[in-house]
């Protein structure tokens, strides 16, 4: 263990170990930090610089939610809700397919069976996939099914293998995507001047001196508007 996290660290932890020990060095695992990778490829040039799986899993798993996230908005135009089906699926999307339970195949089957849910069940495709190379025992086997995975999303989306018809409330899930994308007038914001608040005339606002402004003089037309309305009390001799 090396403490610190940064490029310098991870350079100087590097640069202390001995020149036989560098050399025999042909992969490093590491998260997605630039500048561990950066250290290595100055450090360890002939190394190859690879993500480790947990750290893949979890930026699938991200980009899952994004996307069930996205689609809710498009949607109901609102956050999850309880009783909303994708909020309800969030857990069970990012269930291996092997360990699903019979309940949980449902949930699965009557959320992908929505035809605006398509996007969300292609990024699970995806996210599935990844599990099971990493799962797979064969290690040759499972860089395959990795390498299969990356060409295919590489080119494009892939399909989910079944054909999605846009159903009668595709026009109206548009539109709400629309005003999603594009607020109202007047929840933006292109002047400040144009928000702010009507204030009172210069000359009616009451004005405190400040520690570094001197007193200015009153002028007799603003002392007599700011005589005092309570009587006054003048000794004599």
């Amino acid at each position: 263990m090396v403490e610190g996290r940064s490029k310098q660290a991870f350079k100087t932890r590097l640069a202390e170990r001995p020149a036989a020990w560098r050399d025999g060095v042909e992969v490093v695992a590491m998260d997605g930090f630039t500048g561990f990778k950066t250290a290595t490829a100055e450090e360890l040039p002939d190394a190859t610089a690879v993500m480790d799986p947990f750290h893949v899993v979890r930026l699938a798993g991200d980009a899952l939610d994004r996307c069930r996230r996205r689609i809710q908005l498009s949607i109901h135009g609102h956050r999850g809700h309880k009783g909303d089906p994708l909020y309800k699926s969030r857990r069970t999307l990012h269930t291996g397919a092997g360990l699903l339970t019979d309940k949980q195949h449902r949930r699965l089957t009557d959320l992908f069976a929505h035809g605006a849910h398509v996007e969300v069940e292609a990024t699970w495709g995806i996210y599935q996939r990844m599990i099971a190379a990493y799962r797979e025992p064969d290690r040759r086997r499972g860089r395959e099914l990795m390498a299969k995975l990356i060409n295919s999303i590489s080119v494009g989306v892939p399909t989910t293998g079944r054909n999605h018809h846009p159903g009668p409330h595709a026009e109206e899930t548009r539109r709400r995507r629309a005003r999603v994308l594009r607020p109202a007038r007047h929840q933006q914001r292109p002047n400040r001047g144009h928000q702010r608040p009507d204030r009172a005339p210069p000359r009616l606002r009451p004005r405190l001196p400040q520690p570094h402004q001197p007193h200015r003089q009153v002028p007799a037309r603003d002392r007599r508007l700011q005589a005092p309305t309570t009587p006054s009390i003048v000794k004599s001799r």
